[in-house]
């Protein structure tokens, strides 16, 4: 059973965090979930990754602020740029020790690339390793939707709109009705050829407890990031990146740019599938970050020192039993 905890911000928001592994685990790895989505996305990662080492990786999994079991905060803090900051909050709180490996699926690598943007210093003393889950250095440059120019022109246009409409909604959710009737939609948008009818499922219940804010306030961010000059600083981590040739939201010029800013990283293209890889292709999304956990902990040496037990920094952590 996982352990979870709450990671409360200097901003008053509370944070859902969940831990499976030993605290004094030499490494840990932080997995951070998409837009509108939250750590329950990466369940199938966490069962494989629970056999990868006896006791060697700590994973830790934890919801975006407006998203999940995290609280909402005020509309100027939904940015990329809080974000990048709340993941290293979250890694002072609940790994103050030992190295990282940072995995992130869409909105989740944008933030990590912020964090090291931001907090080049924590970011150089901490990460060890790295993992792009269908995702983007370049905001929405490559965002097509598998669609015609005019077309996509039109639904960025009408997206843009409908998010500022959204990010004025405060902390209300969507109706879980309205997102059963829009399945179809979410189907087309986020997966590719083959979807699990479970999947469908846990997407729509993870929307459904999405902020409206949320929903609404980060796109202007996210369509704005720009960096590939942090990432090409990064080229000495093990690293690999994974997309889907179906992928609407984040195809793979995307994945191929991140790539080319780190020369060293491993590239996966998953022919058929979209923008949700860690349900699509689990094996592959598992094997890729099997092998950069695998060549971290390589790299320690023998009596690498473990890492502590959690411990309040800035932010503070509080428990909520398993």
């Amino acid at each position: 059973m996982p352990e979870r905890f709450e990671v409360g911000l200097p901003d008053g928001v509370r944070l859902h965090v969940e831990t499976t592994g030993p605290a004094d685990a030499p490494v840990t790895a932080v997995l951070l979930h998409g837009w509108t989505l939250d750590g329950r996305a990466w369940h199938r990662q966490l069962d494989a990754l629970t056999g990868l080492s006896e006791g060697a990786v700590r994973v830790v999994t934890f919801d975006a602020r407006g998203h999940g079991r995290s609280s909402c905060m005020a509309l100027p803090t939904a940015t990329l740029a809080q974000l990048g900051d709340d993941l290293a909050a979250v890694i002072d709180a609940v790994a103050p020790a030992g190295r990282v490996v940072l995995v992130g699926h869409s909105l989740g690598g944008m933030t990590i690339m912020e964090y090291a943007h931001r907090h080049p210093a924590h970011f150089t003393a901490r990460t060890a390793g790295l993992v792009f889950v269908s995702t983007t250095a370049e905001g929405h440059t490559h965002t097509a939707y598998g669609l015609s120019p005019r077309i996509t022109r039109l639904i960025r246009l009408a997206e843009t709109t409908g998010a500022g409409v959204l990010a004025r909604c405060g902390s209300w959710r969507p109706p879980r009705p309205l997102l059963r009737a829009l399945q179809p939609s979410i189907r087309w948008m986020l997966f590719g050829d083959r979807c699990d009818p479970a999947d469908i499922r846990l997407v729509t219940s993870a929307v459904a407890r999405a902020s409206l804010r949320s929903i609404g306030g980060f796109r202007a961010s996210i369509g704005a990031q720009h960096r590939l000059d942090t990432l090409s600083a990064l080229a000495h981590l093990p690293a690999a990146a994974l997309v889907g040739d179906r992928d609407r939201l984040t195809p793979p010029p995307c994945a191929e740019s991140i790539a080319a800013a780190l020369p060293a990283t491993e590239l996966t293209i998953c022919s058929g599938a979209g923008h949700m890889l860690m349900m699509e292709r689990p094996d592959e999304v598992n094997a890729a970050l099997s092998g950069v956990l695998r060549r971290v902990l390589a790299a320690l040496p023998a009596d690498a020192v473990s890492a502590a037990p959690p411990r309040p920094g800035d932010a503070s952590v509080v428990g909520t039993g398993a």
